[in-house]
């Protein structure tokens, strides 16, 4: 049986899913004919976006899930990050994941200034009379239940747009909102 392996650049508003109990929710299969059996690996909550793979083989999945694959997001935070709060996140910050107190694992954080070049998003993050904003780059070999944003928001810097942009050695690019693409395998190391 061959297998077949997406990437997608998934839109805010979107549920990494294919199937929801719930009503007026976004799914996958709205962006794409997928064949049965597709899966996304992990996942990006409804408010995040960017690089998203899906596959048909369970196998890669775990592969790709594995704590030796490098996930990039880029975080739009609250606020000008200071040099303190890259520093903890760097070290590994508490979070709590399911009422449990966990230490994230080392990673890497810099500041990216100026601003990357982002498509717009479909829904704007605020006025910028709230303050300033600034953008940061984590990448992190875990992926615990919304990480990034407990990360920043454990370093006092709350995340208000969060973008998934390498998974391993694939890069989002320049791939427009809500493309998808059929690969022959991902590009992991």
């Amino acid at each position: 049986m061959s297998h077949h392996h997406f990437i997608i650049h998934k839109p805010y508003g979107y549920i990494s899913q294919f199937v929801c109990d719930k009503k007026k929710k976004k799914l996958l299969g709205e962006l794409h004919d997928f064949p049965e059996g597709t899966m996304a690996i992990g996942r990006l909550d409804e408010d995040s976006e960017g690089l998203l793979f899906l596959t048909t083989d369970g196998k890669m999945s775990e592969r790709v899930r594995s704590k030796g694959i490098e996930k990039e997001y880029y975080a739009q935070v609250d606020g000008m990050v200071s040099e303190e709060a890259i520093e903890k996140m760097q070290q590994g910050v508490e979070i709590g994941i399911n009422g449990e107190k966990y230490l994230t694992l080392p990673c890497k954080v810099a500041k990216l200034d100026p601003a990357p070049d982002v498509p717009e998003r479909s829904r704007r993050i605020r006025s910028d009379r709230h303050g300033p904003t600034s953008w940061v780059s984590i990448t992190i070999t875990e992926g615990k239940n919304r990480q990034v944003r407990k990360m920043t928001a454990a370093a006092g810097f709350p995340t208000l747009r969060l973008i998934r942009v390498r998974i391993g050695h694939t890069q989002l690019g320049d791939m427009p909102v809500g493309e998808v693409r059929e690969v022959d395998s991902f590009e992991l190391n």
